[in-house]
């Protein structure tokens, strides 16, 4: 433990069940339990989810800083990432150093600035093209409409791959493959894949289809001659700086699919909740078109159009306050630390939730309402450094936070040029569904009403 001359602060928190802990009313209401736990028990809140596994909420910004920056090499990811490892491998999501910190370096020219204006065109040739077949009046499930783009967009930067075959070949076996992760990752105690369970069979089964897919195209890929300035081609060029060492095989299969995970789940997940607080508020929609009319007129959007577009900018960073995909995630110690006083063991697993801090009062005032003015002025720098973090920070921030970030605003550019989403006049209550993202339950209806006069 390092080395405090004051004496260790105690945490405390519910007592729970003998054996299950806390685990029952965690599952039951995941954003509610945490809710009240911050409220009741502080910076810092002691449960148990089993009998043996100790869990923090950390809810104080500086704390959070030392896990995730300046004491990051006492942590590492908590154990449920594990059960993605069938799916995405040894990804720069799920790996560790030393590989995660090399595989970082091969991937992010990937991300750099030139080629993501090169990716925003075709985020908005792909997106203008889904919603140019709407028809005004026709219900449509926004829900999978945005997760049907963000793939489709993905399945172009990364492999050049026609928008529809892509669907078929990548959306189907990724989809269920998901599911079945997912799954995995609420099981308290999992058994290892080679026990023949009916779960078990059926997570390998759709792995494996999936597998067969990338690894077919990356093996097209190969052996063409031809360049191609798309992701797939950025990571199979990409050589170590020292060594001149390239990705393997196996090493370009799990990147791909951590893009694929990463890149379309979380991004469509945020355009579905900013579209659903769109429809909620027509004051905000108005200025939105405003924008829209004033900097793009009835043209299409370009790559340049982006820096234009600061309160289309705004209403996404207030989406991603109110409903951050990703909203908690957990830091498994591997040796005895103290944080900000607080004493931790080995085996102690700290968790950070985007969503509890992103609604506290202490940083945001009215910090339930759906206010994007608020992110005017630089108000992000104002903010001490973790109170809004709905990309990470540290070591591990999202690789692909500004590529999130330009797609997600020329999604909304493009759609909301043409038309207004509207939920369904009989439509079910509004909920969230803490899932491998934080997503509407029971997906959303919503009607399409194309704009008049523009």
């Amino acid at each position: 433990m390092n080395d405090n001359s004051a004496s260790p602060i105690s945490h405390s928190g519910p007592k729970g069940k003998l054996i299950t802990g806390n685990l029952r009313e965690f599952k039951s209401d995941t954003v509610g339990f945490l809710s009240r736990m911050a409220k009741e028990y502080g910076e810092v809140a002691r449960f148990r989810l089993g009998p043996f596994q100790r869990n923090y909420l950390i809810t104080n910004p500086d704390l959070i800083k030392e896990i995730l920056v300046t004491k990051s090499k006492y942590f590492v990811k908590s154990q449920e990432f594990s059960a993605l490892k069938p799916m995405i491998g040894e990804g720069i999501f799920t790996s560790e150093k030393p590989l995660h910190t090399q595989q970082r370096k091969l991937i992010q020219p990937a991300f750099k600035r030139a080629n993501i204006d090169n990716y925003a065109l075709d985020m908005i040739d792909i997106t203008t093209d889904f919603a140019s077949t709407w028809q005004d009046g026709e219900e449509r499930i926004a829900t999978r409409d945005m997760m049907d783009i963000t793939l489709n967009i993905i399945n172009k930067t990364m492999f050049s791959m026609d928008f529809k075959d892509g669907h078929h070949l990548i959306g189907k076996p990724l989809d269920v493959s998901m599911q079945m992760a997912v799954k995995r990752m609420r099981f308290v105690l999992r058994l290892p894949l080679w026990v023949p369970t009916k779960h078990n069979r059926e997570y390998k089964k759709a792995v494996q289809s999936l597998d067969q897919v990338v690894y077919d195209i990356i093996e097209k890929r190969r052996s063409d001659e031809a360049v191609h300035e798309d992701m797939l081609g950025i990571l199979m060029d990409a050589r170590d700086e020292n060594d001149g060492s390239g990705m393997s095989y196996n090493q370009i299969r799990d990147e791909v699919m951590t893009i694929f995970v990463a890149g379309h789940e979380t991004t469509s997940t945020a355009l579905s909740w900013a579209f659903y607080l769109l429809s909620q508020h027509p004051e905000v929609e108005k200025k939105l078109h405003e924008e829209l009319d004033s900097a793009i007129g009835s043209r299409m959007p370009v790559p340049g159009d982006f820096k234009k577009l600061t309160y289309t900018q705004n209403i996404v960073w207030e989406a991603l306050r109110l409903y951050p995909p990703a909203f908690i995630y957990g830091r498994r110690a591997i040796e005895d630390v103290e944080i900000g006083g607080y004493p931790f063991k080995k085996g102690d697993t700290l968790m950070l939730s985007q969503y509890l801090m992103h609604r506290s009062e202490k940083y945001f005032d009215n910090p339930d309402s759906f206010i994007p003015e608020r992110f005017e002025n630089n108000f992000m720098k104002t903010l001490p450094l973790f109170a809004f973090f709905p990309f990470g920070g540290g070591p591990r921030v999202c690789i692909g936070n500004h590529f999130a970030m330009m797609e997600a605003v020329f999604v909304i550019a493009c759609i909301a040029k043409r038309y207004r989403l509207r939920l369904a006049p009989d439509h079910h209550e509004v909920k969230m569904l803490p899932h491998l993202t934080l997503r509407p339950r029971r997906g959303l209806r919503m009607i399409v009403e194309e704009r008049k006069n523009i």
